[in-house]
């Protein structure tokens, strides 16, 4: 995953409203009603599907930490997916929030600058930019086409102002993100 994607995953996760199961089996229990067989959830985790048996009775309580993480992860990633549908539906129409602190470089009709330098920012983007985004995501987009959307978001809203100054900024450019953030 990429850091926008990893942003967007961590965003929802703030959406639950009810936290996903705790114990080894109950996730275990959660995955395969969701991939329906134990050879699907070995093939998702990267085990056997006697050790999900396994884990899903209880005789092995205690998975190595890679595993964990990966059950960890799967089980969030498939959590709520009406909430998470409800969210992006209500950003679509509200907008999403950025923070981030990263590189930024632009183009503009006096030339371009090579040294971008380091922002702060937190910078509303307006909901085209948000469905955009959600759709990018969605249809499988690398991280670098997503990073252009915020960065085109960004100029228009931050740089431009809306349209109110550096009307020859041609183009943005989002590098070298330190942090970055989204919420709606």
């Amino acid at each position: 995953m990429g850091e926008i994607e990893d942003a967007i995953e961590r965003a929802d996760r703030e959406a639950f409203t009810r936290q996903p199961p705790k114990t080894l089996p109950a996730r275990i229990n959660y995955l395969l009603k969701q991939l329906g067989t134990a050879k699907a959830v070995a093939q998702e985790l990267g085990i056997t599907a006697d050790s999900v048996n396994r884990y899903r009775r209880g005789a092995r309580k205690n998975p190595p930490k890679d595993i964990a993480a990966k059950i960890d992860n799967a089980v969030r990633s498939r959590w709520q997916p009406q909430v998470r549908k409800r969210r992006r539906q209500q950003a679509a129409v509200t907008g999403v929030t950025v923070e981030t602190r990263a590189r930024f470089g632009y183009e503009s009709s006096a030339g371009s600058t090579d040294d971008g330098r380091f922002r702060r920012l937190t910078v509303r983007l307006p909901a085209a930019y948000a469905q955009r985004l959600f759709d990018a995501r969605d249809t499988g987009a690398s991280d670098q086409d997503m990073r252009g959307i915020i960065a085109e978001g960004f100029k228009e809203v931050y740089f431009q102002d809306g349209g109110g100054r550096a009307m020859g900024l041609s183009d943005v450019t989002l590098n070298d993100i330190d942090y970055l953030d989204l919420d709606f």
